[in-house]
């Protein structure tokens, strides 16, 4: 949509970004069979899928074997779902390589089945310029194993000033716009940004905690925070924040997604949001429903994270919001840390944790516990993450590219810092015995991992 377009009329929205083709495909066609094919409008127990020139070519129960096709025997209970679709990920590049680099993030994304990442614009220079956002789709098809959909920056350099140019960003590519980890803080640049972003079709990704009250924290304020002497941030920061903003998108009309959401008080406003017919979506990260404040134990700074671990009834008020559909999406949260960025006081530290290559076991957890489906949870990591991006990806159909994430959901492994794929190690998981391995990623039709 060029710049100077009319903007849409309501209820109008943009033509969906379709996914870009990636290099070919390096093997021949492939025929992946005996295995349960599920994604959120598909469930077949045992079935097969054929993938020719990079997209899915046919699948169903079974599809005997076609001449010229390379034949993978899945194992017994494997599953093959669509390739997940991040929509939360810092990158360290440009700026903070000795972080993280594209290269590296696209490592572990395919260790952990991701196919397609939502980038975050805190980088240097921030992603607040078009040149930024073209040059960060051309890197993630550099790879050859992950699509980067750039979210570019609200306000210039993420500062909380002035407002980005929106849609030049939003022409050259942008999916949507976030300052990060940074919550837009004035009001009334909320209120331009949501305006102006629903000319565009677009959302605004809010970090939902206000900022005035959030300065120099470094845990949820309580018991815990008072024992071991660290600064600390109300909960009910989250609720202002995000109370604020939703009137915001009533009175503009705009679309507001608040990012890891990690409190009971801010779900409840959203749900009653929705039910309002606002515009208003939300997604969590893996350890605001697996974790609680109890993680940071003495001191343990690969569980300082921004926002804060909650205590347990938030976490447990996290998981039920993904169980009744309050909450749209899992995202990885994903933000590398270099190991002198931890290795310093608790308070002092960087907040972040690396949460590729855990996305799936994390969430999957869930689901062993009984609170989600199977079909539940991925589809909160391809098809809901897909349609809040305006992303024509995240299902298994005739014709769809054939980016797949082939895994056993009771294939046990444990985390373990410094062996992860990728640069970043920085995971608050460290130690955490999961069930649910990657076995296979492909990238339109092309194995990169497994």
């Amino acid at each position: 949509m060029r710049f100077n377009s009319p903007p849409l009329r309501p209820g109008e929205r943009p033509e969906r970004l379709q996914p870009t083709p990636m290099h070919a495909p390096l093997t021949r066609d492939v025929l992946i069979t005996g295995v349960r094919l599920l994604d959120a409008d598909t469930d077949i127990a045992r079935g097969d899928l054929l993938v020719r020139d990079g997209v899915i070519a046919d699948l169903g129960a079974s599809l005997g074997r076609p001449d010229g096709v390379d034949v993978i025997e899945a194992d017994e209970g494997a599953i093959l779902c669509p390739g997940l679709i991040d929509m939360r990920a810092a990158l360290g590049e440009p700026g903070f390589e000795y972080r993280e680099t594209i290269a590296s993030a696209a490592v572990a994304a395919a260790a952990g089945g991701i196919t397609t990442l939502a980038s975050l614009p805190e980088t240097r220079p921030a992603i607040d310029d078009p040149a930024m956002v073209r040059l960060l789709r051309a890197r993630g098809e550099e790879t050859g194993s992950l699509t980067i959909l750039p979210c570019a920056a609200v306000t210039r350099g993420c500062a909380g000033e002035e407002l980005a140019e929106l849609g030049l960003l939003r022409e050259a590519g942008a999916v949507a716009f976030t300052d990060g980890s940074r919550a837009v803080g004035p009001a009334r640049l909320m209120r331009l940004a949501l305006s102006y972003a629903r000319g565009f079709g677009a959302r605004i990704i809010q970090h939902p905690e206000d900022p005035s009250l959030a300065d120099g924290a470094a845990a949820t304020e309580g018991a815990l925070a008072t024992r071991l002497g660290l600064p600390s941030v109300p909960a009910a920061a989250e609720a202002i924040q995000v109370a604020r903003d939703i009137r915001l998108a009533a009175l503009t009309g705009g679309a507001v997604h608040f990012a890891h959401v990690s409190t009971a008080a801010a779900l409840d406003l959203i749900r009653r949001a929705k039910s309002d017919g606002i515009a208003v979506t939300c997604d969590t990260a893996p350890p605001y429903f697996d974790l609680n404040e109890t993680a940071i134990g003495d001191f343990r700074t690969y569980a300082k994270l921004s926002p804060p671990l909650r205590p347990e009834s938030d976490r447990l008020a996290v998981a039920a919001a993904l169980a009744d559909g309050t909450i749209d999406a899992v995202a990885s949260d994903h933000q590398p840390r270099d190991a002198d960025d931890k290795r310093l006081p608790f308070a002092q530290a960087a907040p972040g944790g690396t949460g590729l290559a855990t996305l799936l076991g994390v969430t999957l957890a869930q689901v062993h516990a009984g609170t989600l489906t199977l079909q539940a949870a991925i589809a909160l990591l391809t098809s809901r993450p897909a349609r809040l991006l305006d992303y024509d990806a995240g299902r298994l159909a005739k014709g769809a590219p054939a980016d797949l994430c082939l895994f056993h959901p009771e294939r046990a492994w444990q985390v373990e810092a410094g062996k992860l794929p990728g640069k970043s190690q920085n995971t608050p998981f460290d130690g955490r015995a999961l069930e649910g391995r990657v076995l296979g990623t492909w990238k339109a039709g092309r194995r990169v991992f497994g």
